[in-house]
């Protein structure tokens, strides 16, 4: 499992248990009690969003790795090594400055998607007692991951 789908996992796991924590203290000594299960792997593989995410790191990294070789090349045909130092710090801050906004833009995009699953977790958990991420639960419970798939797309 890669950061992303980790990260996700944990968060979207953390969410599903405090829902089900709400859930399960007020539902306590109702008649038909009921348990909702979600798959939050499930979701994290089969979400658009995610995998355009994933598309666009790549392709940013490739974009990174041709700067780096092109940064190279510059600093290899520098002479002067005073002149090749400065390069090479030039280089460095703006390969940082780089990576620094490649991570931010995919952590906002993150945060996006985290909140917009948690809504629809919320929405679909409302006809239920109490919610589970599927990792917990050995029998029993309605899957609702399917139906959170479907809204997301």
């Amino acid at each position: 499992m890669n950061k992303i789908s980790r990260v996700l996992t944990v968060s979207l796991m953390t969410f599903v248990l405090g829902l089900s924590a709400n859930n399960f203290a007020s539902a306590k000594g109702s008649a038909g009690f009921s348990v909702a299960v979600v798959d939050v792997q499930k979701i994290v593989e089969n979400s658009p969003q995610i995998s355009a995410l994933k598309t666009e790191q790549k392709n940013k990294i490739t974009g990174l790795a041709n700067f780096v070789e092109k940064a190279k090349a510059d600093v290899a045909k520098q002479t002067d090594a005073t002149k090749k130092k400065e390069l090479e710090e030039n280089y460095n801050k703006e390969l940082n400055t780089k990576k620094a906004a490649i991570d931010k833009d995919a952590a906002t995009k993150l945060v996006e998607f985290d909140k917009s699953v948690r809504a629809i977790i919320k929405v679909k958990s409302a006809d239920y007692d109490l919610v589970l991420t599927k990792g917990t639960v050995l029998e029993g419970g309605t899957d609702i991951t399917n139906e959170i798939i479907k809204e997301l797309k």
